[in-house]
């Protein structure tokens, strides 16, 4: 794992897109579409794979590199949607786990109902 962290991300994001003049044009309607397309992107690359191609996907060297650079968008655009609308996608992610676990006890298989309120 990299020891640079999603703030250095969201703040690089910020500046490549301040130098451009794009901000205007990262509104949270346009990342989402922008971030849809980027999956979109990462789908097209597994999509006719065997499971047992997808699973060895990194091993075959140019599937790797666009793998890569379709997960290096979907990061992009996703951290920039998040810093867009103030939401702290660590905490966000944790505090979802915190409710999966609530709603998958370990050995049961079938869902607990989680209020959308809660934590």
């Amino acid at each position: 794992m990299s020891e640079r962290d999603l703030v250095d991300l969201r703040d690089a994001l910020r500046a490549f897109a301040a130098a451009r003049d794009w901000d205007s044009y990262h509104t949270p309607k346009n990342l989402v579409m922008a971030l849809s397309a980027e999956v979109g992107e990462l789908t097209d690359l597994f999509q006719w794979l065997t499971p047992e191609e997808a699973k060895n996907a990194m091993k075959d060297p140019d599937l790797a590199w666009n793998v890569r650079d379709e997960l290096a968008d979907v990061m992009h655009y996703l951290t920039r949607l998040a810093d867009k609308l103030g939401v702290d996608l660590v905490e966000a992610a944790f505090a979802k786990i915190e409710r999966n676990e609530r709603r998958f006890p370990t050995g049961d298989l079938r869902p607990v109902p989680v209020e959308k309120g809660e934590l």
